[in-house]
């Protein structure tokens, strides 16, 4: 192909990549900067601002991203708040209680005591055999003082109410009757300890009758063994 110049006093300009313009650009730069150390330290501080402003710039992403989780946060810690709030509340009133009941027992503990006995030996009591009377054993002796006549108090659990022995005194016609009267007692759950003090023959009523005394000793029952019924009352 045969080209024909019609303007041969100007150039042919040739067409050359952008990057070539930019290079000739830094070689002006570095040729107008004589200082070699003042051209590391402009382009040292470059890199330390395009290095803070991506930091910033991620900062910024990373905070924005984390608003809804403080958010949400926040009011996790408000709902547990007023949870614990109330737990201590109910925690205070259940303590309130527990020393109510403990007070209640420690008053009422022994009031049943005798209702229970007398109505487990009347389960127990076989055919053709009757009772003369039933009394509280002698209460055993307290334990002695230590020598130095102190008691320490400091880590010691609340005394327990002593135990409840009784001895029953009876009559039966038949010495069978006698013996099963004694199993039956020892398979109450209000009743243990129990042991025949004497059985012999009198004479009642010219007629021979076997006189017996069996002690024994009351305990509170597992709570499978205690029924409750309700208390009702009539106003007029």
């Amino acid at each position: 192909m045969i080209t024909v110049n019609l303007r041969p006093d100007l150039k042919r300009k040739r067409a050359r990549p952008p990057l070539q313009g930019v290079m000739e650009g830094l070689r002006g730069l570095s040729s107008g900067i004589k200082d070699p150390l003042l051209l590391v330290a402009v382009l040292s501080w470059v890199g330390v601002l395009g290095w803070l402003g991506f930091i910033a710039v991620g900062t910024t992403r990373e905070l924005s991203a984390l608003e809804p989780k403080l958010e949400q946060a926040r009011a996790e810690h408000k709902r547990f708040k007023a949870f614990l709030t109330e737990k201590r509340h109910q925690e205070l009133i259940r303590d309130s209680l527990v020393a109510q009941i403990g007070v209640i027992r420690t008053v009422d503990g022994d009031r049943y005591v005798w209702p229970h006995l007398l109505d487990e030996v009347t389960k127990a009591l076989p055919a053709y055999t009757w009772l003369i009377d039933i009394s509280p054993a002698a209460a055993p002796a307290p334990p002695p003082p230590p020598a130095n006549g102190k008691v320490d108090t400091t880590n010691a659990a609340p005394a327990a109410p002593p135990a409840v022995q009784f001895t029953v005194n009876g009559r039966t016609v038949d010495i069978q009757a006698y013996t099963r009267f004694l199993r039956q007692l020892e398979a109450s759950p209000w009743i243990t300890e129990v042991t025949p003090v004497s059985a012999q023959t009198v004479v009642e009523k010219e007629r021979p009758v076997t006189a017996f005394s069996i002690k024994a000793t009351y305990r509170q029952a597992d709570s499978a063994y205690i029924r409750t019924v309700p208390l009702s009352q009539s106003v007029r």
